[in-house]
């Protein structure tokens, strides 16, 4: 063991500490197994589904209903996706990615709401033409 240190403790016999290659994963972090896999395969199979039938069957009566209840679905794919599949928790990376994903979500916060609002008031301060003007238009 070239990479070891011995100590000795009170009673004299020598303690190893030593690090070994762990192919830069942490010992107590979980990896997935077969069933982790599968029930993240199969969450995301049933969160793809419901939206598809809501849509193609026209279940709901109310189209912002269906919207937002789509939304709300995607975004519990997306924490099933990162969960079972990325593997992502608080203590992962020492924290760091939690932190990462923090910082992109308010980055995407940012930009769509930004993006929605310009739009808004692009569409409220748009001149207003009658039938005549837009024929008129190029």
């Amino acid at each position: 063991m070239s990479t070891a240190m011995h100590k000795e403790n009170e009673a004299g016999s020598p303690q190893v500490h030593g690090h070994h290659d762990t192919g830069g994963h942490d010992e107590q972090e979980p990896h997935g197994s077969f069933k982790g896999y599968m029930t993240g395969f199969i969450l995301s199979v049933v969160l793809t589904a419901i939206p598809f039938w809501l849509v193609m069957g026209d279940v709901l009566p109310s189209k912002q209903a269906t919207v937002l209840i789509i939304m709300a679905l995607a975004f519990v794919q997306i924490l099933v996706h990162m969960i079972y599949f990325l593997h992502m928790n608080t203590s992962s990376e020492g924290g760091w990615n939690m932190l990462a994903l923090i910082f992109t979500a308010v980055l995407v916060v940012i930009t769509l709401s930004g993006s929605l609002w310009v739009m808004y008031h692009m569409n409220e301060n748009m001149m207003p033409m009658d039938a005549h003007e837009m024929r008129q238009a190029p």
